[in-house]
């Protein structure tokens, strides 16, 4: 999240950190229907699986699920149909850029409304990690918690 900052996650990609080295995140908006909004007023999306690309020159996110609102019977939206993101020409190029010549992947981190009550995705330009660096990590994690637990219980 942003800090300083008071915004509850609606949904957040928790195994994007596992799975992938996080170089910088981004803020963007995001082109949602109005059912999808109550939906996720409701607190009911996931983007676990979901990951940011191009479609027809600009930023799409794909593969998000948005639940139906059970109230919108007839005019409700499709699930998980691909969502425009909303981001300026010039960080759109470049992140398009990093996405084909270095081979990074522009994954969603978390899904949330801002202060003013919009609907903003967290995005990370990842690269991915191997099965050795995932428990480096492991083991680093391991003995961070170690170290608390010893200076909690020394002092």
């Amino acid at each position: 999240m942003l800090a300083g900052k008071s915004v509850r996650p609606i949904a957040q990609n928790r195994r994007a950190r596992y799975d992938f080295f996080i170089d910088e995140t981004l803020e963007v908006g995001i082109v949602l229907a109005g059912t999808e909004v109550k939906s996720l007023r409701e607190g009911k999306a996931s983007i676990g699986e979901a990951y940011a690309g191009e479609s027809r020159g600009a930023l799409t996110l794909f593969n998000s699920h948005i639940p139906v609102y059970a109230a919108a019977n007839r005019f409700n939206h499709e699930p998980r149909r691909p969502r425009s993101l909303l981001v300026h020409r010039r960080e759109r190029d470049r992140l398009l850029g990093l996405v084909r010549r270095e081979g990074c992947t522009l994954v969603p981190i978390s899904l949330y409304f801002n202060d003013r009550g919009i609907a903003k995705i967290q995005l990370g330009v990842a690269r991915g990690k191997r099965k050795l660096d995932k428990r480096e990590d492991a083991k680093k994690r391991d003995w961070q918690r170690e170290k608390a637990r010893l200076l909690r219980d020394r002092g």
